[in-house]
């Protein structure tokens, strides 16, 4: 493991920060004086209220105790446009962004596939938006930033409190009716760099036991790359409430997300015929004709009831529908253009996902030695019908042809899990289980390609039965210091075309099995004043029965199996102090207030200090790091000695925020990334270099509450990078990009 040299100031500051705060804690007020608290809103979620830079140990019917847990709150931030998740993981060690132009998004995380985050186990309220968590695990949605109160990110333990994946679950936490107000309107309207134009509106309110929030939001740009880099999208959303602060809480969400997109290509640094050199013309585009278009149709029912001071049950159900329809050239390679005969053809696939799940959850508190313990358990029911077409058609841009392959596929999934957290005054152990129930089935309907090789069709069901069990332990020095560890089992079921492959020239060796992953952590974190927090941890994880492929019968045949076990290893550390708050604490004790008579009116009373805060006359400037050290390698199966994809040796973001009393925001943001592979086999046209990018973003109140601006410049300094690499070639990130605003509301 290397250590870079942009780290070494950030240790002994945290070390320093560490051994002070206990200290600082201590200190009371003088007898006779009046302290003025920092002022804390609160903002209302489901199951429970968050506020700060972790969860709670008990949120609603979950249990965060004894696990790594981020709450990012995106009122920290300036506005952020065009779905820059570089700026939201910004003060999130470990998560890594494969940038790309389009809307869609992909985050790795500790070696796993960051492509569609689809080693992430991806919520959006506590319901799953995969198009299918199981068989096909891609989150080709997710709402929009306007749209979100906050995001929660849980490491190791995840799969305990949500199924699979691997990699933890984040989980996008909505807004819901304001609770303050009869009606509530914003609009927000931005435009920048290649033509690119957004809105976001919104309204709401509640009237007696009625709440009410719903939203649009439009995105369109013409992209920066010479051709096809276009997209459009609009989505709709909202929640209906009733009796949101009584005992019992209903909740109906509505969503609805319908856009479409090009997909210009990649590029390659090879010369050659017909190659498109990333190095010639980075905005170069290879594929002309190639589109995609995704839609969701969801709708989901909360009901939580507070039984009693000791006891909650929720309740969710939901439905979707998914279309992934795509159309791409055929006869291209990596980073050149298609060519040949096939190259008249192009390939058509079109597969839906109709899902329906079901969840009910109790947490029960519970006293035994004069403590008080905490139960949470439940049960999912999940089902999935997926029919999939495969068509060829006639050229390019065909948007029908002659059906190659056509299936139905279905999964359903059957969970049953608990946890207890056993709190022994400051120290908590939180042992847990989960039983994981997995049936994929796969019925052929047109396969071509076996027709022509004289194979019978697929018609199979495939069962796995996963048992997961984990360890929490925090001890607690002070509400607001502890020291956690966490041993958790996770796993990565097999997907449709792994479990049950269609390809005349693929078959599964024997039973195929689960990733099976366990995740190690112990770490050491802290908010103990509103202008510090850091959070510090080792972790390990252990990555075994990887599926994976290889060859035989002198290449004409792949055989999927479990072949593969990888070991990655590091170091997270986070911090934030906002040096306002630190000089504020230290440097301003106060002013007296002039002498006051007793109500006899005979004796002065002595001046009372009052600490007038410097944060809320000056405003607060946080700087804020986000470090990950990390290693890996492959242990066995075919890539042994290799490196896990996107797993560079290190990932550091560091920057500095200002905000004076939320009426100005300003942030400069920037993002250190070291090289890694884009894929497990290391393969030298998949390398991608180290890289640095930075952000300036700005949000200001001009008018009161009522009209505000926001603007930014990102990649600041124009840097030229990629941080995705797939099958076709190299995926440029942006170059340099403006975006301005103004944001009405009332």
């Amino acid at each position: 493991m290397i250590l870079r040299p942009s780290a070494f100031p950030l240790i002994p500051f945290a070390l320093a920060a560490a051994l002070t705060s206990s200290s600082l804690r201590g200190q009371e007020a003088p007898a006779g004086s009046v302290e003025v608290l920092d002022e804390v809103v609160v903002e209302a979620d489901y199951d429970t209220q968050v506020d700060g830079p972790f969860l709670p140990d008990v949120e609603g019917t979950r249990i965060n105790a004894g696990k790594k847990t981020s709450n990012i709150r995106l009122n920290d931030l300036p506005e952020i446009s065009n779905g820059n998740y570089r700026q939201v993981i910004a003060k999130t060690p470990g998560l890594i962004l494969a940038e790309e132009s389009t809307p869609l998004v992909s985050i790795g995380y500790r070696g796993f596939d960051p492509h569609r985050m689809q080693s992430l186990q991806v919520l959006e309220d506590g319901v799953p938006i995969h198009a299918d968590m199981i068989g096909y695990p891609e989150a080709y949605y997710v709402p929009p930033f306007d749209a979100v109160e906050r995001i929660e990110f849980i490491r190791g333990g995840a799969a305990l409190m949500y199924g699979p994946q691997p990699g933890g679950a984040i989980n996008f936490v909505m807004k819901k009716p304001p609770l303050d107000t009869k009606l509530a309107v914003e609009s927000l309207n931005i435009v920048g760099s290649f033509d690119y134009y957004s809105n976001f509106s919104s309204f709401g309110g509640t009237v007696d036991r009625f709440g009410y929030y719903g939203w649009y939001n439009h995105r369109q740009t013409d992209g920066f790359r010479e051709a096809n880099s276009d997209y459009f999208l609009n989505a709709w959303g909202g929640t209906f409430a009733l009796d949101a602060t009584g005992p019992r809480r209903w909740y109906l969400n509505l969503t609805a997300y319908d856009e479409t997109h090009g997909e210009p290509g990649g590029l390659t640094l090879s010369d050659g015929p017909n190659a498109v050199n990333y190095s010639e013309n980075r905005n170069a585009t290879s594929r002309f004709f190639d589109r995609m278009r995704i839609s969701r149709y969801a709708v989901a029912l909360i009901h939580e009831w507070d039984v009693s001071e000791t006891t909650l049950v929720t309740f969710r159900t939901w439905w979707d529908a998914y279309q992934r329809y795509s159309r791409r050239q055929r006869g291209g390679g990596f980073g050149t253009l298609p060519t040949g005969p096939a190259a008249q053809t192009n390939q058509i696939e079109n597969q839906r996902f109709y899902s329906f799940g079901a969840e009910p959850r109790i947490r029960h508190d519970w006293e035994w030695l004069d403590n008080t313990h905490t139960l949470t358990g439940g049960m999912m029911l999940y089902n999935t019908y997926s029919p999939r077409l495969d068509m060829q058609g006639d050229s390019p841009v065909a948007t029908s042809g002659d059906v190659r392959n056509q299936s139905n596929r279905y999964s359903w999934y059957f969970s049953m899990f608990a946890e207890n957290r056993f709190q022994f005054g400051k120290l908590s152990l939180t042992p847990g289980f989960r039983l994981e129930n997995i049936w994929q089935s796969v019925q052929e309907k047109i396969n071509v390609a076996k027709g022509t090789a004289n194979q019978s069709l697929v018609n199979e069901t495939v069962y796995n039965f996963v048992p997961l069990f984990g360890l929490g332990l925090e001890y607690a020095f002070t509400p607001e210091i502890a020291a956690y560890a966490n041993v958790s089992q996770a796993y990565r079921p097999p997907i449709f075309t792994q479990a049950v492959p269609t390809s005349p020239n693929t078959v599964v060796a024997g039973n195929l099995n689960e990733s099976f992953v366990w995740n190690y952590e112990v770490g050491f974190r802290g908010n103990p004043k509103t202008w510090l927090t850091w959070d510090t941890s080792f972790f390990m994880i252990d990555n075994s029965d990887q599926i994976g492929t290889r060859t035989a019968d002198n290449g004409n045949l792949t055989v999927i199996e479990n072949a593969g076990r990888s070991f990655v290893y590091g170091w997270d550390l986070s911090t934030e102090v906002d040096l306002v708050g630190l000089a504020d604490h230290f440097f301003n004790p106060g002013k007296p207030t002039p002498a006051a008579a007793d109500k006899a009116g005979k004796n002065l009373v002595d001046p009372v200090p009052v600490h007038r805060s410097w944060v809320d006359t000056y405003g607060s400037l946080s700087v804020y790091s986000a470090l990950t050290l990390s290693q890996g390698e492959f242990l066995s199966g075919p890539n042994t000695g290799k490196t896990p994809q996107y797993l560079p040796d290190y990932s550091y973001r560091f920057g500095l925020i200002y905000n004076w009393r939320d009426i100005v925001k300003v942030a400069f943001m920037g993002n250190f990334v070291g090289s890694s592979f884009a894929d497990d086999t290391n393969t030298a046209s998949r390398f991608i270099p180290a890289y640095d990018v930075w952000d300036l973003t700005v949000e200001a109140k001009v008018y009161r509450d009522y009209v505000t601006v926001v603007g930014g410049v990102n990649n600041l300094f124009d840097r030229d990078y990629y941080a995705r690499i797939r099958s076709d070639g190299i995926d440029p990130a942006m170059p340099r990009n403006w975006y301005a605003g103004i944001k009405v509301k009332f």
